[in-house]
């Protein structure tokens, strides 16, 4: 297994995996095509694919620095290849490039439902904060 750069001609497999995996996306605004690519070429975004051997994209992870904290975002495995400590390999990594950028603290938001997440993070050192509720509004 292979951890490197998303490169946008890996667009299509990126949201292939997403949907494997059950993560929402918007292929019309924030996660199209044009703005993921915007996004490989900001300083404080990063986008990590972890792939096969023979090239089949099996994982992602985005990270990202707010200058204030490390998010990460997506992380996610294909169900046929869980239980490897693979997306604990991607973890360490985006922290790595995180910390690098100048994050002390890392954070993720994690759908209540995406338990194999949950577990990734926790295996990892993640520590929960239940009683956060996440606002949210869109801009028109």
């Amino acid at each position: 297994m292979n951890i490197g750069l998303f490169n946008i001609d890996e667009y299509n497999d990126l949201t292939a995996l997403w949907g494997r995996c059950g993560l929402y996306y918007d292929e019309q605004d924030r996660d199209s095509r044009q703005r993921i690519e915007e996004q490989i070429y900001d300083d404080y975004v990063v986008i990590l694919t972890l792939k096969t051997d023979e090239g089949e994209m099996v994982g992602s992870v985005v990270g990202s620095y707010d200058g204030r904290k490390g998010w990460i975002n997506r992380l996610a495995i294909d169900p046929d290849y869980r239980g490897h400590r693979l997306a604990a390999r991607l973890l360490e990594k985006v922290e790595e490039l995180l910390a690098e950028m100048g994050a002390k603290v890392i954070a993720a938001l994690i759908e209540e439902e995406n338990t194999p997440s949950m577990a990734a993070f926790k295996h990892c050192g993640y520590e929960g904060w239940e009683e956060i509720v996440y606002f949210r509004k869109e801009l028109k």
